[in-house]
């Protein structure tokens, strides 16, 4: 499957409530080891291509009038935590979080 299939798959999964374990772990993976590359092309470029930006590790950004930029980075220790939790956990508590998430809260 290639990415555009997978993520317009994923996308179906949340809009259904159907995200899987895999899910979550592999976008809590992507949170903690991806590139800031992206983030940083947004803050040194005059007019970057927004729409062709990965900004997923964006928490904020400030820019001044004088021109100086701010980026402020998600927790990505945070999310190793939560990813070694995931990892870890049997599908327990991660299973209530996920029905929750669907609406199948009992």
């Amino acid at each position: 499957m290639d990415r555009k299939t997978g993520e317009k798959a994923l996308r179906e999964r949340i809009r259904t409530g159907k995200i899987s374990k895999e899910d979550v772990t592999r976008r809590l993976a992507e949170l903690a080891f991806g590139k800031a590359n992206d983030c940083v092309r947004l803050a040194l470029e005059d007019q970057p291509e927004l729409g062709r930006l990965d900004l997923s590790l964006l928490s904020e950004v400030k820019r001044n009038d004088k021109g100086t930029v701010e980026i402020k980075l998600i927790d990505r220790l945070r999310a190793l935590e939560q990813l070694a939790e995931v990892a870890g956990e049997d599908s327990g508590d991660l299973e209530l979080f996920l029905q929750a998430l669907g609406g199948d809260v009992s």
